[in-house]
């Protein structure tokens, strides 16, 4: 037998018995003997025993079946005192005559009632046997302690009231509260506890692929999701691997089996909390200010933080001076404020956010804002009223409207000089290889499978004698650049070489295409952690078809292609595209493979000519 004690009124020992989960068991003490045990009505007995309980104790055990199966089960120990001669005649309730006559003095059958709540009815034990006063101990007080295996509705966590009857003690009942799972399970017990086995997670960071590795024993029947801090919100996960961009040291992960309805417990871990290197600069790279100055009766600046990780840090207001250099920023004195940590609060993207304020500013000095984080080396700022976060390029993908404005104002009005900057970028070896160009955009999918496609795809179309640029394989340029500038630099790059963009078609392609329509008017975030990291470019992709419509050019430069393992409409939906992308070229992989590569190889440089072969979707 082990027996571990807990802090409180819990008892836990293993009670590897012979009798089966679902019996109760009763062991009497001396003077007693013929001890059983059975179910009984929460009722006041018609007849007196002429015993009564003078003390109650009771806790809770793990009981055990062979060492597996172990469930908390109850303990309970009722000291009795035996009436005996006088004490008999004095019993108000006593009948004459009782248990058949029998003479107080010789052997005669008794019984008490233990009663225990868990919710709102209780459930109650007869507990029946023979008194033998002969063998009573001293002062005719004896012992009997009852076993209620599986009690109903009792469970880790439950307060249960105990009471006995009849009762002499001081006390009517006893409360008791049974140790929560949680710690139960901490005891390391989870060959013996159902409820303490959680799947086990590793993580293995993979530098040459720019990602974590998640390995989980049974990965089809467990269920994870990912938070930030181990008080965050918990967003769903259901990929293989985490895009190391992705990856902090507060970053933590829950594992838990999928059971449907119920709510098994889970494992909570922050495997990267002692990480450095590229997983520390993760949150410094995410990190972002917004600054505004309000006008009341004196200026007031206020600034909001945005991290993946509460961080210690301070911040302080500057003032630019005229001439001086962009990152020169003149400390105002006496105003700088340290960061607490109780006043950060999570955002719907998971980041967490604190806010503040700087008075009695004067707005005629260009305020600004600087942030010293700790560890960090260096600081960071200023961030200024007027300029624009370039940390915040995400959401402008997400909002269709001023997205379209402003991909018709860099086509217009920059496109001279974005078409430098990337002819002076790619010329070189461009013009060198004289290969056609690819721009592979992944669909907002956030299956493994998808993306081992589309990477398949890109290294198939390169090893064809093709130039081939996957989304996926230039995340630090985007980080760098911005999406929406990364995107326009491969469309300028395919006016030089000639090639094509590729969007795959999914159903959940199809879906965020009829969203993203539907948002030129009203615009809907999606949840946090439902979408892939790659959906920023499909997005930014479609203000471009959109715009290449207008000018009747989209199938020029834009076709499709759709892998076969994955249909892109519901089953037994029409095999439909949505309205923006009909027109388009549409290729079937794997059985069309070889006519997309001639469409791709053939095609002229302007983008226009060549063979092409189409599969017209209406």
């Amino acid at each position: 037998m082990v027996s571990r004690r807990l802090f409180g009124s819990f008892l836990l020992t293993f009670c590897v018995s012979a009798v089966a989960l679902h019996d109760s068991s009763i062991v009497c003490s001396q003077g007693l003997s013929k001890c059983s045990i059975t179910d009984d009505l929460p009722l006041t007995p018609h007849v007196q025993p002429n015993v009564e309980a003078v003390s109650l104790e009771a806790h809770a055990e793990l009981c055990c079946e062979n060492r597996t199966r172990c469930k908390a089960c109850l303990v309970i120990d009722v000291q009795l005192h035996i009436l005996l001669g006088e004490e008999v005649e004095d019993n108000e309730n006593a009948a004459l005559g009782q248990q058949g006559g029998e003479a107080t003095s010789g052997e005669r059958e008794e019984f008490v009632t233990v009663c225990y709540t868990a919710n709102i009815l209780p459930v109650c034990k007869k507990v029946e046997f023979t008194v033998d006063p002969a063998t009573l101990p001293p002062q005719n007080r004896t012992w009997l302690s009852l076993v209620i295996n599986e009690p109903v509705a009792v469970s880790f966590g439950s307060r249960v009231f105990i009471h006995v009857y009849p009762n002499k003690s001081p006390h009517p009942y006893l409360e008791l509260v049974v140790t929560s799972l949680e710690q139960a399970c901490s005891l390391d017990l989870d060959g013996y506890i159902e409820q303490c086995d959680v799947p086990r997670l590793n993580s293995v960071i993979d530098l040459e692929r720019n990602q974590v590795e998640l390995q989980v024993a049974d990965h089809n029947r467990s269920l994870m999701c990912l938070q930030n801090e181990r008080n965050g919100k918990c967003q769903t996960w259901s990929r293989k691997t985490i895009p190391l961009y992705v990856v902090t040291s507060c970053l933590c992960l829950q594992v838990w089996w999928d059971a449907g309805d119920q709510r098994p417990r889970r494992a909570l871990s922050c495997p990267f909390i002692n990480c450095t290197g590229v997983v520390q600069r993760n949150v410094w790279q995410n990190l972002s200010m917004s600054v505004a100055l309000v006008r009341k009766d004196a200026a007031v600046l206020l600034w909001n933080l945005s991290a993946p990780c509460r961080l210690q840090a301070e911040v302080w207001p500057c003032r630019r001076t005229t001439g001086a250099v962009q990152r020169s920023c003149k400390e105002i004195k006496g105003l700088k404020q340290q960061l607490p940590d109780r006043n950060w609060m999570q955002n719907k993207k998971g980041h967490w956010e604190i806010r503040g304020s700087f008075e009695n500013i004067d707005p005629q000095f260009a305020p600004c804002v600087m942030v010293k984080v700790k560890d960090m080396p260096g600081e960071m700022g200023p961030f200024c009223i007027n300029d624009i976060d370039r940390w915040r390029w995400s959401l402008l993908i997400f909002t269709a409207g001023p997205l379209f404005g402003l991909t018709v104002v860099i086509l217009y009005f920059r496109h001279d000089k974005i078409k430098r900057w990337a002819h002076c970028w790619h010329q070189s070896k461009s013009l060198q290889t004289g290969k056609k160009h690819v721009v592979l955009l992944s669909p907002p999918d956030h299956e493994d499978s998808v993306s081992e496609l589309v990477c398949g795809l890109g290294s198939f179309l390169r090893d064809g004698g093709l130039s081939v640029s996957v989304d996926q394989w230039s995340r630090g340029e985007q980080r760098s650049a911005g999406p929406l500038l990364w995107l326009h630099s491969q469309l300028l790059r395919l006016d030089l070489l000639g090639g094509r963009v590729l969007l795959v078609l999914t159903q959940k392609a199809c879906e965020r295409v009829e969203e993203w329509t539907e948002e030129w008017t009203h615009r809907r975030q999606q949840p946090p952690g439902q979408s892939s990291p790659y959906s920023d470019m499909f997005t930014a992709s479609l203000c471009c078809i959109a715009a290449d419509r207008q000018l009747d050019k989209a199938a020029e430069r834009f076709l499709l292609v759709r892998f076969e393992s994955c249909p892109a409409e519901p089953q037994h939906g029409a095999r439909t595209v949505p309205a923006l992308l009909r027109g388009l070229p549409l290729f079937q992989l794997p059985s069309q493979t070889q006519a997309l590569l001639t469409e791709l190889s053939a095609g002229h440089k302007d983008g226009g000519g060549g063979r092409r072969r189409k599969t017209n979707v209406k």
